[in-house]
């Protein structure tokens, strides 16, 4: 028996037609419109896609720097050989050794891992409890650096990755609820164009983004017009 939807989520059925498509600033101000919650909930974008994920050149995972941030307060933990450096400039855990057996013993209290190219070859030892957790350091994802305290800054401020799952579908954290419709209509734009930007070059013709969708944790999704980010379309 499913259960039945909420007061609160009944009435944000009711700020929209949700069975339309909007633009992304419209989306954005139907999203501030819907009944909030008692936390600040987190705004995303949900992408399908029209690749198929069994195919490994047709991943699709980057990273975009949002303009106004995610407002999430992200704990970094830094991979590196100059523990003092990356603590300096804001890191919230940061050495090699004794991080790798920390995190082997069961330490995943942080956000994101990033990593010197050069300890990579001491961080595998623990690829096996940060890689199903998506927190194992990547070059692709921007998490592997020999410019450690640019990129701690960058993941503080607001930068963040995305990643396909096995289902074809992706979501992108845009911001949260408090944010003004305009700071997520923003956020929204640069992650959207990172999408398009990321669809992959293995990918043969066709729609890469079958739907676009705008939410809140607690709200349902507003359809997001998908002119503008399709890159080739089929009839």
């Amino acid at each position: 028996m499913s259960k039945k939807p909420s007061k609160r989520y009944r009435a944000a059925q009711q700020v929209a037609d949700l069975k339309a498509k909007y633009d992304v600033n419209q989306a954005a101000e139907i999203i501030k419109k819907m009944p909030g919650t008692k936390f600040d909930e987190t705004v995303e974008i949900s992408a399908f896609l029209g690749v198929d994920p069994k195919q490994s050149d047709q991943m699709v995972r980057g990273t975009v720097s949002l303009p106004n941030g995610s407002g999430k307060k992200i704990k970094v933990l830094a991979f590196t050989e100059n523990a003092a450096e990356a603590l300096a400039a804001g890191a919230d855990y940061a050495g090699l050794a004794d991080l790798i057996a920390k995190v082997n013993g069961g330490f995943l209290d942080f956000d994101v891992a990033i990593s010197t190219t050069s300890a990579m070859k001491d961080v595998r030892q623990v690829a096996r409890v940060l890689g199903p957790k998506g927190l194992m350091p990547n070059p692709k994802s921007g998490t592997v650096s020999d410019d450690i305290p640019k990129t701690i800054k960058e993941v503080k401020a607001g930068r963040v990755e995305f990643k396909m799952d096995k289902t074809g579908n992706i979501v992108v954290v845009v911001g949260k609820k408090s944010f003004t419709a305009q700071q997520l209509s923003e956020n929204a734009a640069v992650a959207l164009a990172a999408l398009v930007k990321a669809q992959p070059a293995g990918f043969a013709g066709g729609r890469f983004i079958k739907s676009l969708t705008l939410s809140a944790s607690m709200s349902p999704g507003v359809n997001i017009d998908l002119k503008p980010y399709t890159a080739a379309v089929v009839a």
